[in-house]
């Protein structure tokens, strides 16, 4: 944990998922100014786009943050990496891709590389490549996802077994718990994208803050195996519509194109659940209160440690007795 930390410049070992087209400066710096790693996600975003962002974000903190770079998502991924070491932002997140390109180009900048895995061999390989940072990203994680389906419970301590450089674990994550969950399978942290949609700071439709703090432990669905595009989100309208079209078959083309940026935005940003889809994991059944950023990193580090405690506690208890 203290490593990971040291590594970022951030006094929480807590980070912000990208999540894409709907992340922005004023979440980004939230998380950032409350200790834990503020991410921009570029999405499908323009580089004049995320540039207007990463300006945006400097003028609200001056503490590191992120931005997320998915390589085979954005087309712009060779020039967000220029403008990321043109405009000297901290630490990037590379996912949906292969990283190597891009590693020793943002080293030379003094730039910290995370990389985003699902899987061992995908890890052994990011850290051969020179990441500092692996996320370990589960089948419970919001939004696309990978076709291996493996879960974060089993995937975080094959993946810190198999390397030696810090692993955050992600998906299934929102609360204290969650990081000391994270923390005892070998994890150095938690990344988080879901549970910070329900905070106070985050600019999205008020429907979409309000399904995630009703939402059940069924709330969340899987869309695209039919094409071998898996995407998380939440139970609603239009999402269950395109489930009925994968049933009925549906083209790869025809499923990118009902699943674009647009959908997202008219879901997430708009509140449209009959004509947009929002992005969700599976730790939505867990959120039932709307915090600031602060609020919440505070109450995660505070539960975290009471739980490690208990643990420890049981843990001497029952070895005293034996």
């Amino acid at each position: 944990m203290k490593r990971l930390c040291r590594l970022l410049n951030i006094e929480y070992p807590i980070i912000q998922g990208g999540m894409g087209n709907i992340s922005n400066a004023t979440i980004t710096s939230a998380v950032s100014n409350a200790g834990g790693l503020g991410t921009i996600g570029s999405g499908v975003m323009t580089p004049e786009e995320v540039e207007k962002l990463i300006v945006e974000t400097k003028s609200k903190t001056s503490k590191p943050f992120a931005i997320n770079i998915p390589i085979n998502v954005n087309p712009h991924s060779k020039e967000l990496v220029d403008l990321a070491i043109k405009q000297q932002v901290p630490v990037v997140s590379l996912s949906a891709g292969n990283p190597a390109a891009f590693i020793d180009k943002l080293h030379d900048a003094g730039i910290k590389v995370i990389v985003v895995v699902a899987a061992v061999k995908h890890a052994q390989k990011a850290e051969a490549a020179g990441a500092d940072v692996l996320v370990a990203e589960g089948f419970e994680a919001a939004g696309i996802n990978s076709n291996l389906e493996l879960t974060t419970m089993t995937l975080i301590p094959q993946i810190t077994k198999a390397v030696s450089i810090p692993v955050v674990a992600a998906g299934g994550v929102g609360d204290g718990r969650g990081l000391a969950a994270a923390l005892m399978l070998g994890a150095s942290g938690v990344q988080m994208g879901t549970r910070f949609i329900a905070t106070q700071e985050m600019p999205v439709h008020a429907y979409y803050k309000e399904r995630l703090l009703k939402a059940s432990d069924q709330e969340t669905m899987v869309l695209g195996r039919s094409v071998n595009q898996v995407r998380r989100v939440l139970r609603d309208t239009y999402a269950k519509n395109i489930l009925e079209q994968e049933k009925a078959g549906i083209t790869l083309e025809e499923y990118n194109e009902k699943t674009s940026e647009p959908y997202h935005i008219k879901g997430a940003i708009e509140g449209n659940g009959e004509e947009g889809y929002m992005n969700s994991g599976q730790i939505a059944g867990l959120i039932n209160h709307l915090p600031t950023v602060e609020e919440l990193i505070q109450d995660i580090m505070k539960e975290m440690r009471e739980q490690l405690a208990v643990v420890y506690n049981e843990y001497n208890v029952e070895e005293a007795s034996i």
